[in-house]
């Protein structure tokens, strides 16, 4: 597919060279370099729009009077993206960065009208000569914040509130599963499907109905801080994502599990400035330094803190991985090998994710 796909992206950049008044838009000698970034979401306190926004402000820090940096907050996926992100290229922004999977098409599409113009489209898949991708490896972070709600918890139940059921997302909650298990194996998570990334009610909600259902500590996959705030609200506990938002529940939170995005996006940066960027795809973790877990709540015991942090480092050093097979075989929730004891899943495996693991109460619609 990626071959076909490159074939096609050339023959649009020979055809733009030619045809496009855009490539004829050239850096001016000592000015600084224009970036430009999309966010999906308005710039909040905490959460996925929040951490590339930290990521932005991370260039700027690092390079300067180098670069001159921009965003556009609480752009709708499609033809809104589309829109934005063209004006942003017809501004002279030569690097932009699309942090949301929804944004991919709209920026290959005008990536073809720009080939002057550097993309990343973060959490896409598709590649051209002027587009790259990047995404971390949440479930890394997820299963360490399983192991932190395995020890915490009293009930022997975790609720998980989830946006939609991706690859992404159920990676997420079998990680987190796995995790909780590996230390409290009658560890149960039920999970909530919300539809949406983003409806603060609708993720209050969720949380607070799985409460009523014994939860005593929840995490989720969604983008605001509601379901920390009803942790709080109802004396729970809560694994923040995204950010650290212990100033939103500071007796609920235990741990936080963060998106890092500064070294990434700051690398970018400085390779279109010497001429040295190239299209290309990154899946980084825990050792690339962009999913990092910490941030603990104040109820949360030395040991089970010294534990997290070792399993973190166990992930850095490729002695732990999230989906392998150690003690017995893995199976999803309906009974079936997912994973043979002694295998470990490969990478493509691991992006076509699509059941759910044992101990998850819940289905994956399809």
């Amino acid at each position: 597919m990626y071959k076909n796909l490159a074939g096609r992206a050339v023959l649009a950049w020979v055809t733009a060279c030619f045809l496009s008044p855009a490539f004829s838009q050239t850096q001016a000698p000592g000015a600084p370099l224009k970036i430009g970034f999309v966010y999906v979401t308005p710039v909040t306190d905490a959460g996925w729009v929040r951490q590339h926004e930290e990521g932005r402000k991370a260039v700027d820090a690092a390079l300067g009077a180098k670069v001159k940096t921009t965003f556009v907050e609480n752009v709708a996926e499609g033809a809104d993206a589309e829109r934005v992100i063209r004006d942003l290229a017809q501004q002279g922004n030569k690097l932009i960065f699309t942090p949301s999977f929804g944004y991919m098409e709209p920026t290959l599409k005008v990536a073809r009208d720009f080939p002057d113009v550097k993309f990343e489209s973060i959490t896409g898949y598709k590649q051209t000569p002027n587009v790259a991708t990047a995404n971390a490896r949440y479930y890394e972070g997820r299963y360490l914040a399983g192991i932190a709600a395995g020890r915490m918890t009293k009930t022997n139940v975790a609720g998980y509130v989830a946006g939609f059921p991706i690859p992404e997302v159920l990676q997420g909650i079998n990680a987190f599963t796995l995790g909780m298990r590996s230390v409290n194996p009658n560890a149960k998570v039920i999970v909530v499907w919300l539809n949406e990334w983003f409806d603060p009610p609708k993720e209050r909600d969720a949380a607070m109905a799985l409460f009523n259902q014994n939860a005593d500590v929840v995490a989720f996959h969604t983008g605001s801080t509601a379901v920390m705030a009803a942790a709080q609200e109802r004396g729970k506990m809560a694994i923040a994502y995204h950010s650290d938002m212990r100033k939103i529940a500071p007796d609920a939170q235990i741990v936080a599990v963060t998106h890092q995005w500064g070294g990434y996006y700051t690398q970018r940066a400085k390779a279109v400035l010497d001429g040295t960027w190239k299209s290309g795809n990154l899946w980084g973790g825990v050792k690339e330094g962009m999913i990092r877990v910490g941030d603990f709540g104040t109820r949360v015991p030395k040991a089970v803190q010294q534990e997290v942090l070792a399993r973190q480092q166990d992930i850095a050093a490729g002695k732990l991985q999230p989906f392998r097979a150690v003690a017995g075989d893995v199976r999803d929730n309906e009974g079936h090998v997912v994973i043979a004891k002694g295998a470990q899943l490969s990478d493509e495996q691991i992006l076509k994710m699509n059941w759910l693991a044992e101990g998850v109460q819940g289905r994956v619609t399809r």
